[in-house]
């Protein structure tokens, strides 16, 4: 949806990292189901007093108004829709979640709509609430193996060996190592 002649949008979407900027400001990535990966300004944010502060914290998934900006779109109002708090006090489920984030993020453009990556998203999301922690390692390379099929870096029909691997894969594709693979190893262990 959009108004005052296309300037501002709405949808909905996964917060996947923030960056503080300025003295009360963040630069927040969202996937969102309408936009892709969008960056957003959200002003204000670190303030206490900010009633954006707690919809747009990670992995949550929140309904969003943004402006267009001269240089960065700006997050106007936002809605929780889904902090998946159930499993964000494990530390085992938060590194599974981080390492999805940065497949996600590492993998899509910006502002290149892909419904299909956001549902994934989501439907992944859900499923690290009812994964046992000695499935989150399978969680994570059945997430890596869908989103490579669902942006053509892998054919959707072939069967691949049993001794594949989809981090090494997606670190060939991206030509950097995955930072999250660190932490998940650490906790994992």
């Amino acid at each position: 949806m959009t108004g005052e002649a296309g300037r501002t949008y709405k949808s909905e979407g996964i917060v996947l990292k923030r960056t503080n900027f300025g003295e009360a400001d963040k630069i927040i990535t969202v996937f969102s189901k309408h936009y892709g990966k969008t960056t957003l300004l959200a002003k204000g944010i670190r303030r206490l007093t900010s009633r954006k502060r707690g919809n747009l914290e990670l992995f949550n998934q929140v309904t969003f108004f943004a402006h267009k900006g001269k240089g960065i779109d700006i997050v106007t109002e936002t809605e929780l829709l889904d902090s998946f708090s159930s499993w964000k006090k494990d530390l085992q489920k938060i590194a599974t979640a981080y390492q999805i984030c940065e497949m996600v993020d590492k993998l899509t453009v910006e502002g290149n709509e892909q419904e299909e990556v956001y549902d994934l998203l989501v439907t992944y999301f859900k499923a690290i609430t009812v994964t046992e922690q000695n499935g989150l390692t399978i969680l994570v390379n059945s997430f890596g193996v869908n989103i490579l099929k669902d942006l053509g870096f892998l054919p959707k029909n072939k069967v691949l060996p049993q001794n594949f691997n989809v981090t090494a894969y997606i670190e060939d594709i991206i030509e950097k190592e995955l930072k999250s693979k660190k932490f998940a190893g650490k906790v994992r262990s």
